[in-house]
């Protein structure tokens, strides 16, 4: 097989060779379709999360077949595909896996992050932690979903059901779940950059409502927020763009540090709230959903061996849409 291994974060990956991957007792290796380029990845290779596995090989939003099978695999066949997470694997013994928010597990695993992930040609996954997928979609276009797309429609879920909604970065996820909450009757209310006005133009072919800078106030008063963008200074401004009872979700596992601001901007019952990784019902209610808003989304295709040209591209801000390595 052949990888884009990061050895030490803050270097470039490097193209490796390895001997192919072999499943373990409940486990299956994945022939890679396709793998989306999520800013997790970013936050991995640029050291800003603690303690991942090196070296590693990033990525999360795999789509591929499952080419091989471990011991005691019965709800996986050779041939079928399916799409690999975020979520690698968890204790199932702890106090949040017993309460059912396996995304809260205290010994998790992380695919590209703490178990090699899907910049490679071949990656191997625990079966329970793997969705199947249609038979027929599109490889390209289905990788985002995987992260983007559940990390999004967890963070809409949370962020409740206002009809108002602002999206305080307009990438990858936001540029899918939009698409949700435009098919659920929502106004969308996009902030960008300052003066990325493609970005903006971006935003309103999708149907926003209305597009600025995110350092501009919007013409009405949201019902609630969710910040993709890792720019702690968004939060103060979310919430004084949200009415009273109003609720601001921050959806990123990392983000800059959040700069004091006055308490009455979130007096009068307004909330403050982050979003942790996902679980499998998220995947099972989401790619319920995904057919029914007639989800497209628009994605940039990189040959795996430029994977560090993609993720200088999202590091600048030069995407719009999500990249994709294609092996």
């Amino acid at each position: 097989m052949h990888a884009m291994v990061l050895e030490r974060p803050r270097e470039a990956l490097k193209l490796l060779e390895r001997p192919d991957p072999q499943p373990g007792p409940g486990e299956v290796r994945v022939h890679v379709a396709a793998c989306g380029v999520c800013r997790t990845d970013l936050h991995v290779v640029d050291g800003e999360l603690p303690h991942p596995k090196l070296p590693i090989v990033p990525g999360h939003e795999i789509v591929g077949r499952v080419d091989a099978i471990g011991d005691g695999v019965q709800s996986l066949a050779v041939g079928m595909r399916v799409g690999i997470p975020w979520l690698g694997r968890t204790c199932g013994v702890c106090r949040y896996c017993r309460e059912g928010r396996e995304n809260l597990c205290d010994h998790p695993l992380f695919t590209g992050y703490t178990r090699d992930g899907g910049f490679a040609t071949h990656v191997v996954a625990d079966a329970h932690f793997v969705f199947r997928l249609p038979d027929d979609g599109d490889d390209v276009a289905t990788a985002p979903l995987l992260c983007a797309g559940l990390i999004g429609w967890r963070s809409l879920r949370i962020a409740g059901d206002g009809k108002k909604i602002g999206f305080y970065g307009y990438g990858a996820a936001a540029h899918i779940i939009a698409q949700v909450a435009r098919w659920q009757g929502r106004d969308i209310f996009a902030f960008t950059r300052s003066g990325d006005v493609a970005a903006q133009a971006f935003a309103r072919d999708l149907g926003a409502t209305w597009a600025g800078s995110s350092d501009d106030v919007p013409p009405e008063q949201l019902d609630c927020a969710i910040i993709f963008a890792p720019v702690g200074a968004l939060v103060p401004a979310a919430l004084r763009a949200v009415r009273k009872g109003g609720r601001v979700v921050c959806a990123g596992i990392h983000m800059s540090d959040i700069p004091s601001f006055p308490y009455s901007i979130l007096w009068e019952e307004r909330q403050l709230m982050s979003v942790a990784n996902l679980t499998r019902n998220d995947g099972d209610e989401f790619f319920a959903v995904v057919p029914k808003a007639g989800i497209v989304t628009r994605t940039i295709a990189y040959p795996l061996i430029r994977a560090n040209d993609a993720l200088s591209d999202l590091r600048s801000g030069r995407l719009q849409g999500a990249a994709v390595l294609v092996p």
